[in-house]
């Protein structure tokens, strides 16, 4: 991760890394050449970008090269976070897949439609079918529209892909699946199953190659028109699979089988990288890169320096490496360093495309481009909020608290601590009840969530919340361990 002091320390993992100024020749679209200023220039009529999101699935947040991380292999995705803006402060609006997902779909917080936790399938519907997602207003401006790998968005056929305003879709229903085709998951009508469009299909080899070669053959077949890509591959979600040949090239390694699948991740992104290079559209094609969520517990997977993993609301839950790359406008490379969300994604592609939205509500994204080409010099959010079900928490400047039914309150200042390890909400009652009465009214504006987790994982994740409160080692983090540590439990008394 690159700083403008050109170094920072991220527990050894961080490397020194140049920093150059933002150059910008043109805004994108109609705009004025010179946004900034009121010259009253004639604008410039140029094409709209190729826009393609690369929604990776619980990676860690210092797993990749352009973050620091020096034993999983990714030269093709550092290729593009060190030509494009790193975002230094960036989250995502959920820390489970499926709300961050609706999140990042319609530019809304999620809660505000009932989308807060993740779906289980015995109670879930889909994303609201009244919202309106980002295929379907590029769509309305003219793009071409594919999805490919993961969903998480709905089963039914209203909620699929293809009713959401994508013109093509090939990948998967559910929250995961194996990287393999296998007989349990890959029949007619298992949601795990490969679909393309609403046709089941079988594959063979790997998975995440597969879908780096679908969305190559989309580009193909879709390089005379504008198009907008939605690759969300299920790498490096569990099961851990990786091909033999990807295994043996990390013989020996500690993370090996992530290291292989990650190893097998950067070699997609680089296929569809060439192939847009082959035809010459990198240039004008606005590439967003980040994860879903923080890293899991389960996979292997870094989120040092920071506190949490998937599913809780320390910073090792939300706080993701996120890059955009745009060779025609973002010149030379630049860490930017304001608060930044996955919010921001639908808004900053609506803007590029000229298009607009067809709904009168309310946007909690941002465009980005104002602010990294110097014309908006303020940070593009002075609040974030998360929350999932008995879980909250509140950003607001360097200061961020944490509410958990029945356990209270914890705040943290994290330009000072960014591991969330000392408590300020006692030391710092006026910040702390600023913080704590925005939050309460942010929540005035939400919905009570659709669905919940259920009680088991309800559970589980309190009681992670607890021993991060209290600063010790988790307890339980699935429902095996949580049934073990309840019988010893009972057995104690």
């Amino acid at each position: 991760m690159r700083s403008e002091n050109n170094r920072i320390s991220l527990m050894n993992y961080i490397v020194s890394l140049s920093t150059v100024g933002l150059a910008m020749k043109s805004i994108p679209v109609v705009l004025m050449l010179n946004a900034c200023s009121s010259t009253g220039q004639q604008a410039e009529k140029i094409p709209p970008p190729n826009i393609v999101v690369i929604l990776v699935d619980d990676a860690g947040y210092t797993d990749f090269g352009f973050m620091g991380c020096r034993d999983l292999k990714t030269p093709n995705i550092d290729k593009l976070a060190n030509n494009g803006v790193v975002f230094s402060d960036a989250h995502v609006s959920a820390t489970v897949s499926g709300p961050s997902r609706a999140g990042l779909m319609t530019g809304r917080y999620q809660q505000r439609f009932g989308f807060e936790c993740n779906p289980s399938h015995n109670n879930f519907t889909g994303l609201d079918l009244n919202e309106e997602t980002l295929a379907e207003a590029l769509k309305n401006a003219g793009y071409n529209t594919a999805a490919f790998g993961k969903w998480h968005l709905g089963d039914a056929p209203e909620y699929r892909p293809n009713a959401r305003g994508f013109d093509y879709f090939w990948g998967f229903l559910a929250g995961g699946r194996s990287y393999f085709s296998n007989h349990k998951n890959d029949v007619e009508g298992d949601i795990h199953s490969i679909l393309e469009n609403d046709q089941f299909q079988t594959f063979e080899g790997y998975l995440t190659d597969r879908l780096g070669d679908q969305a190559v053959d989309y580009i193909e077949a879709n390089k005379e028109k504008p198009f907008f890509i939605y690759w969300a591959p299920n790498a490096v979600h569990t099961p851990m699979e990786a091909t033999q040949e990807d295994m043996e090239i990390f013989e020996g390694h500690p993370r090996q089988k992530l290291a292989a699948m990650t190893w097998a991740l950067d070699r997609a992104v680089g296929n569809i990288i060439s192939k847009l290079e082959t035809e010459k559209l990198l240039e004008n094609t606005l590439i967003f890169f980040l994860s879903d969520n923080g890293g899991a517990y389960n996979n292997l997977s870094s989120n040092l320096p920071l506190k949490g993993y998937k599913g809780n609301k320390f910073e090792g839950g939300h706080r993701v490496a996120f890059f955009m790359h745009w060779p025609r406008e973002l010149k030379e490379p630049k860490t930017f360093d304001g608060l930044t969300s996955s919010l921001d994604i639908f808004a900053t592609s609506i803007a590029v495309s000229g298009g607009k939205r067809s709904l009168e509500i309310p946007m909690d994204g941002v465009n980005l481009l104002p602010f990294l080409n110097g014309c908006n010099e303020e940070e593009p959010h002075e609040n974030l909020y998360w929350r999932k079900d008995k879980m909250a928490a509140h950003r607001n400047g360097d200061f961020k608290i944490i509410k958990v039914e029945n356990l209270g309150y914890r705040m943290y200042n994290l330009k000072e601590n960014l591991q969330e390890t000392k408590d300020l909400s006692s030391s710092e009652l006026e910040v702390f009840e600023k913080l704590s009465k925005e939050l309460e009214h942010w929540e005035t504006g939400l919905m009570e969530p659709l669905w919940t987790e259920g009680h088991i994982w309800d559970t589980i994740t309190w009681m992670i919340h607890q021993d991060y409160f209290l600063n010790r080692e988790v307890r339980v983090e699935n429902p095996q361990k949580l049934k073990k540590w309840s019988a010893n439990a009972n057995n104690e008394r």
